[in-house]
């Protein structure tokens, strides 16, 4: 049985991604894993614990039983203790536990996705309980295991695959998450456009168009004389809109043209992962 054609270009992305990050840990040392990731608050190991956790629940594993310590300064919102749950309980395990479990969860994952024989349109137990579509949950794996692979790579200092399929799905889903910052968090004028010009190994140039009533639109059509322009790399792009860093710290990686206010509304509200 073949996976269906929607699910097919996630299943890819997640295999090239997952492979990456199985080839980088497969030799660390044990030092290693406790190295601080861009992922506030985690380490390589906790990033690797993540992964395994949440591909665990995709096999439909049951969580975890077990109750977070109250000192997690980065734990702060319900989703961030949902997510933290498989990240605490793995804590105190060793290189040769983590990289054991996370070959084996990559075996029954592969098996899955070989037997997948459901609609894309079948609904499915997400994250905080969470009705989701299994399209949207692969999709959502996909995004997840390359940012975390981008994280494990800044890490150790192994910079690669910013073109990879795990590339293009997360350009498609923070675009998506572009209209709200843009028209409603940034809150910009009504009537105006406002156009992001990205370069690197995923380049793009998109319009936010938003109307009168203030509802943001996305667009593949430059804009004539737009309210703002933030021109900046991929790399940045991706860093900002996943919270990996602050808009202060990548300036020199930023050039911003238009009304300063709106581009600095813009900016202080990027981050769209929870």
């Amino acid at each position: 049985m073949s996976l269906h054609p929607t699910l097919q270009p996630y299943a890819d992305a997640w295999t090239h991604s997952i492979d990456a990050i199985s080839e980088m840990v497969q030799s660390l040392a044990e030092g290693e894993w406790n190295r601080r990731t861009p992922c506030p608050g985690w380490s390589v190991r906790d990033i690797v614990s993540h992964v395994i956790g949440l591909d665990c629940e995709m096999l439909g594993d049951p969580r975890p039983i077990h109750s977070l310590p109250r000192d997690l300064f980065h734990v702060a919102t319900e989703h961030q203790r949902y997510m933290e749950m498989q990240v605490d309980v793995r804590r105190h395990h060793t290189a040769p536990e983590m990289t054991a479990e996370l070959e084996y969860t990559v075996i029954r994952r592969n098996r899955q996705l070989r037997g997948e024989s459901r609609d894309p349109g079948t609904t499915m137990r997400g994250p905080l309980g969470a009705e989701v579509t299994l399209e949207q949950a692969y999709r959502a794996r996909a995004f997840d295991v390359w940012v975390h692979e981008q994280d494990l790579r800044t890490a150790l200092g192994r910079p690669g695959n910013l073109d990879s399929p795990g590339a293009h799905i997360t350009r498609d889903v923070l675009l998506e998450a572009l209209p709200k910052v843009v028209a409603k968090d940034a809150d910009a004028p009504r009537s105006s456009a406002i156009v992001f010009d990205v370069h690197g190994p995923v380049e793009f140039l998109r319009t936010i168009r938003v109307d009168i009533q203030g509802r943001g639109t996305l667009e593949t059509a430059p804009a004539l004389g737009p309210a703002a322009t933030l021109t900046l790399d991929w790399e940045t792009y991706v860093r900002l809109a996943c919270g990996r860093v602050t808009p202060e710290a990548v300036a020199d990686r930023l050039k911003t043209e238009g009304d300063p206010d709106l581009t600095a509304a813009i900016l202080r509200n990027f981050t769209v992962t929870p």
